[in-house]
């Protein structure tokens, strides 16, 4: 948390120096990145991640099971007897839909619960790359959160990076197109006169490693968000 700290401090004072976007910064320091202890003897280093969860720690198997029929690992074993790590995530879930009569949002459950437990999928992967997400409540009306977002003016004063806007549906919903290609869609709630809170999903992301490097950054960005909206 020190070190990703310090990096971000380095991007704002190059940033400052040579005036260039968050975005142009970063990619110039990380170009020469600093060299990262060795991990110790016969112990390797913990890959980076999204800290996304598995499908089968937010949906547990008593649940598929009551839903389907059958819990993850009798699902697993029928699909293993079909060869269904030699087969797409489309045939896979069309399989259990048509031969086996599970219900489409139960099949695609069951579908990447699988892909993530044969290493077909790692957490946090969809079919258009990795996502993350992230969210933060604020004391402020719902309205003004969604402003925070939508208003090019206020949105630069908290978020460092630039944001295409896609659509807005005021107080409920806002997509834009971030940098590297990536999007984000965010929705609001309301929790009362004066608190809000605003989910982000964050798609479309090259790999696991740069996923979780946008995850720390939300978790910054929605920190300054909150400061700026609450002060």
């Amino acid at each position: 948390m020190t070190s990703q700290k310090s990096f971000k401090q380095s991007v704002r004072a190059r940033m400052d120096k040579t005036g260039e976007s968050y975005t142009a910064a970063r990619a110039q320091l990380i170009s020469d990145p600093a060299p990262t202890p060795a991990a110790s003897a016969g112990e390797p280093a913990p890959p980076a991640g999204t800290g996304a969860a598995t499908i089968r720690e937010r949906v547990s198997g008593d649940k598929v099971a009551e839903a389907t029929g059958r819990d993850y690992g009798s699902w697993f074993a029928l699909l293993d007897a079909w060869e269904a790590t030699t087969r797409s995530h489309t045939e896979i879930a069309a399989h259990l839909t048509g031969e086996h009569d599970v219900d489409g949002w139960w099949a695609q459950t069951v579908t990447v619960a699988y892909e993530q437990e044969r290493g077909l999928r790692v957490p946090g992967q969809k079919k258009d790359g990795f996502a993350t997400s992230a969210s933060k409540t604020v004391n402020v009306p719902v309205e003004r959160l969604f402003e925070a977002f939508a208003e090019p003016g206020l949105r630069t004063r908290w978020l460092p990076v630039e944001a295409a806007e896609r659509t807005a549906k005021p107080g409920k919903r806002f997509t834009a197109d971030l940098p590297e290609g990536t999007r984000i869609a965010v929705t609001f709630q309301s929790k009362g006169e004066d608190k809000s809170m605003a989910g982000i999903e964050h798609t479309r992301i090259a790999d696991a490693e740069r996923a979780g490097e946008w995850k720390a950054d939300w978790r910054t960005w929605l920190a300054d968000l909150k400061k700026l909206l609450e002060g």
